[in-house]
């Protein structure tokens, strides 16, 4: 038997999705501020590149063999060190929640990490790494206390009560996982990963133009500035702007992806359902196969109601018969 679950704390107005038109009006009208600002500070584009010189830049620089290969050189380098963040803080997330004593030791670290500007922090790694692998360290450092704070807000926001009564009806470690702690975790990792992918290429392109790598985005940009091409430099930010939300994109897909496969979301929840953005979404019949793993107790006489409802999920009442 199931029960409806009651509507859960929170946002219960969640944000309504923008239709296109209107983010494309938007955009439009940023375009035509862009348009007249240059207009108005003049002098060619030498300050301001209007937004056709802009494209006529980047139509110049994409049939280009060098335009691709800084692209790949970069996008190999920022990315490896997003990867690498992503399971450090996935791993050292779960260890900082399972034990406290490494929670205290990596908080200092991470608050460093925070608080330290991205020249500082490349200047320093300058005298440990080559240039070549500057974005790499610098992409991973800043990318890894993001994840590792979702990782741990996902685990603290796991109902207790859920824990309690898997412990109650032992079960097993891997149903753990795949029922509980993935369900909380989940969500918060996929957000803060999507959040740390623009961070992971701004502070990447950053460290390539202060150590100017041969054959980087960074290195473009910086050639482009002491040139005094200002539609190039335009350009490359747009290219920079373009690869960070493509590959946003392709992440929240990605995840998306393997969700559907583990049977959770990253998505917002639903203005029916009551459940703030980005919380776990359970299919039908969830609580059903989730009750049968539980071990009963070995004399019940009479029904037993498991209550889910702080979690969101539906009341399940099993009755088991004692023989005799």
């Amino acid at each position: 038997m199931q029960a409806k679950s009651p509507r859960r704390g929170g946002c219960k107005h969640p944000l309504q999705q923008t239709p296109l038109w209107q983010k494309a009006a938007a955009i439009l009208v940023w375009i035509l501020i862009w348009q007249l600002a240059a207009m108005g500070l003049g002098h060619g584009g030498l300050f301001l590149a209007t937004p056709l010189q802009t494209l006529g830049a980047l139509a110049q620089l994409a049939p280009t063999a060098a335009f691709w290969q800084r692209i790949v050189f970069s996008a190999l380098r920022i990315m490896a060190g997003f990867l690498l963040a992503a399971a450090g803080g996935l791993l050292l997330g779960a260890a900082g929640a399972r034990w406290h004593w490494v929670r205290v030791f990596m908080d200092p670290a991470m608050q460093l990490i925070r608080a330290m500007p991205v020249a500082s922090f490349v200047i320093l790694a300058l005298l440990w790494v080559r240039s070549a692998n500057l974005s790499v360290i610098v992409s991973f450092t800043h990318v890894l206390p993001v994840v590792y704070a979702g990782v741990l807000g996902g685990i603290a926001d796991t109902d207790p009560k859920l824990l309690e009564m898997a412990k109650v009806y032992r079960l097993p470690l891997t149903a753990r996982l795949r029922y509980i702690w993935l369900p909380g975790i989940f969500p918060s990792f996929c957000e803060s990963c999507i959040a740390a992918m623009g961070m992971c290429w701004k502070s990447g392109v950053s460290a390539e133009v202060i150590g100017l790598p041969d054959h980087s985005v960074g290195d473009a940009l910086y050639r482009a500035k002491i040139t005094l091409s200002t539609p190039d430099v335009f350009a490359w930010t747009l290219v920079i702007v373009l690869l960070s939300a493509a590959l946003s994109g392709v992440l929240s897909e990605v995840l998306s992806a393997l969700g559907s496969a583990a049977k959770v979301s990253c998505s917002p929840g639903s203005a029916e359902t009551g459940s703030p953005p980005y919380r776990v979404g359970r299919p039908a019949g969830w609580a059903e196969s989730f009750s049968r793993i539980f071990r009963p107790p070995e004399r019940v006489s009479q029904p037993e109601e498991v209550c889910m409802a702080q979690a969101g999920w539906a009341s399940v009442t099993r009755t088991t018969t004692v023989p005799g």
